[in-house]
């Protein structure tokens, strides 16, 4: 059984016992002791662990985990300390700098902001090495739905941020008037310009958590 030892673990007791959840355990069961999966099989639910239902403020929703060697650690956008800062990533933090004039730290691990409510959730939680999307449609898309949806029914107010068309459609998740949704183009050098740019979702997140006398997120991050 999964333990994340928060309010998850009751909130998503019943998830786990579906039938499409227990088949996509055994397709994981196969897949971790026959090819190289990413991230590690402890690090699968970090995004969950780190955020506690109750502390959630913020909602950024990444594709799947980075499936090269010693990035993906649960994580959405997030890669371990160590590993070169991915493109995507790099773009959020010009748009952070930009934005608060915060300057970009050296690594690319976002823990810290984790800790502090932001549930950096990827649509699927597992990849194959070196095969993007290999793990999409075996069942973790409903998983990170009824997430949303769960954190959709917080009475607390939530910002979410979406970046990219597949994050954009878990708008139809999202129908609580007492959250705030952010949309804008994908941070990825391919479309960054095309309206990440400039989006200034940080500053737009933190004004909205204050006006709900929630305490803003601090989006910088120590080395």
């Amino acid at each position: 059984m999964v333990n994340l030892g928060n309010s998850w673990d009751q909130l998503l007791a019943d998830e786990f016992k579906k039938d499409y959840y227990l088949k996509l355990r055994e397709f994981l069961k196969q897949e971790y002791n026959t090819c190289t999966i990413y991230p590690p099989m402890n690090d699968i639910f970090n995004s969950l662990r780190y955020a506690d239902y109750n502390n959630i403020k913020a909602v950024i929703i990444g594709q799947d985990p980075y499936h090269e060697p010693n990035q993906a650690h649960g994580l959405a956008f997030s890669v371990k300390k160590g590993n070169p800062i991915p493109p995507s990533l790099k773009n959020i933090y010009k748009e952070i700098e930009s934005d608060l004039g915060i300057a970009p730290p050296s690594h690319g691990e976002l823990t810290q902001w984790a800790k502090q409510g932001v549930l950096l959730l990827n649509n699927a939680l597992t990849v194959r090495r070196g095969q993007a999307n290999s793990h999409r449609g075996k069942g973790w898309e409903k998983f990170t739905d009824a997430v949303i949806e769960k954190v959709n029914q917080k009475s607390e107010p939530v910002v979410y941020l979406l970046w990219g068309a597949n994050a954009r459609e878990k708008t139809k998740l999202i129908n609580n008037p007492n959250h705030l949704i952010l949309t804008a183009a994908h941070p990825s050098p391919l479309s960054a310009f095309n309206g990440f740019f400039g989006c200034r979702h940080f500053s737009k997140a933190n004004s909205f958590l204050r006006e709900n006398n929630i305490s803003e997120i601090d989006w910088s991050i120590s080395d």
